[in-house]
């Protein structure tokens, strides 16, 4: 049984959700691998220099500046800890291979930013030849050295053709670059639709006959989400709204108090997410990978924000967004009153909705064939290697 290791971080969440609905899938087609998913910042806790000097790991303030909205000046703060990453590489190395030592895995995936180079540095040093993948969980890479490094013998899994693009610009092969039809999504969004729309919106004190929209910003929510509501209670629009505020509880009970003159339903923290898509026919938040594939591949057209508040990584997905047809992208959620009465539209709604419903992305179900078709590559080599070696020798 041949071991894969999957490398994350908790930076976000989507890293985490990737791997672990990429081993839902790989365990749902009894693939006969043992896979083990490793959070990265355990293994690094003792080069993390925020922790060391103010007692909170990188990855919990990057989670708690997400979930204020502290993200204005926050292209520079990357380059801030591209500088720390670059500065600790050879002790972070050091660290990793040690690690690859105990948990001897025969092939490593990568989920996350920024380490790449130390992820394939150390386990090549210790396992030269073995395959090392990198999983990209955003639409496209933001160079330099986020996801895609130069001069690694290595191999790519990409959801777009602008990151397979730039893996090839980076010098990358094209054998050992795949392209997956769209980012990872969990196993649940491709369960079979609820079976009365009508009732489920009912049963959640919803009007059948109603555009509804469905306001979602991560597990945390965002200050943006109240703002929006108001916004679309002042204005003339006939919808209503689902709002997912989830761990954020103090904004699910402030949504819930207040008197709206259109019908919504507000949930918490949720694993649900696919069955409020279903319920709805158009999405609002922010550009991330991971929401907003989840709203496509539900066939929901979105409305999302871009502006000097944006992730930088998160910026190529705005331009995507309109690239594809799928929605709208604005300076401000000021303007957001506008964006939906645009979209709603009957005509407008149908063609986001087909060209959402065109894209299919079956990423999940696609990347264990891709890992299978690496892991053979590399038994081939190794064989092809031996029988030289025993030709030598002869």
């Amino acid at each position: 049984m041949e071991r894969i290791e999957f490398g994350f971080f908790d930076a976000g969440g989507g890293h985490r959700a990737a791997a672990t609905a990429l081993e839902m899938s790989i365990r749902a087609q009894q693939r006969s691998w043992d896979v083990r998913l490793t959070n990265l910042q355990e293994l690094l806790d003792e080069l993390d220099i925020l922790k060391k000097y103010a007692g909170i790991r990188i990855q919990d303030f990057y989670n708690a500046m997400l979930r204020n909205g502290w993200t204005l000046g926050s292209t520079q703060l990357m380059k801030v800890l591209q500088l720390a990453i670059r500065t600790y590489h050879r002790s972070t190395v050091r660290v990793l291979e040690r690690h690859w030592k105990e948990t001897q895995p025969d092939m490593v995936v990568s989920f996350v930013p920024h380490f790449n180079r130390a992820l394939y540095e150390s386990f090549d040093h210790i396992y030269p030849g073995r395959p090392f993948v990198t999983v990209l969980t955003d639409v496209a890479d933001y160079p330099p050295h986020l996801w895609i490094e130069p001069g690694q013998r290595q191999y790519f899994v990409c959801g777009s053709e602008r990151a397979v693009a730039q893996a090839l610009a980076h010098g990358h092969s094209d054998d050992r670059i795949f392209r997956a039809s769209g980012m990872i999504l969990h196993p649940r969004f491709y369960e079979a639709p609820v079976g009365d729309r009508i009732a489920e919106r009912e049963r959640l004190g919803l009007r059948p006959d109603l555009p509804t929209g469905l306001v979602l910003f991560g597990g945390y929510g965002s200050k943006a989400m109240p703002k929006i509501a108001e916004s679309l209670d002042r204005s003339p629009l006939d919808l209503q709204l689902i709002f997912i505020c989830g761990k954020n509880e103090k904004l699910a009970g402030a949504l819930r108090a207040r008197k709206w003159r259109f019908p919504i339903f507000v949930e918490g923290f949720t694993n649900r997410v696919n069955y409020y898509m279903q319920l709805s026919d158009f999405f609002i938040g922010k550009p991330g990978p991971g929401s907003l594939s989840e709203a496509l591949a539900m066939h929901l057209p979105v409305i999302v924000e871009r502006n000097a508040r944006t992730l930088p990584q998160e910026r190529y997905n705005a331009d995507w967004v309109i690239e594809n047809e799928v929605g709208a992208v604005l300076d401000s959620f000021r303007d957001v009153e506008k964006a939906v009465a645009h979209l709603i539209e009957p005509a407008t709604l149908a063609r986001y909705k087909a060209n959402a419903a065109a894209m299919k992305n079956n990423a999940v179900f696609e990347i264990p064939d891709f890992l299978a078709t690496i892991l053979g590559q590399a038994r081939n080599s190794d064989v092809n290697e031996r029988r030289l070696l025993v030709n030598r020798t002869a």
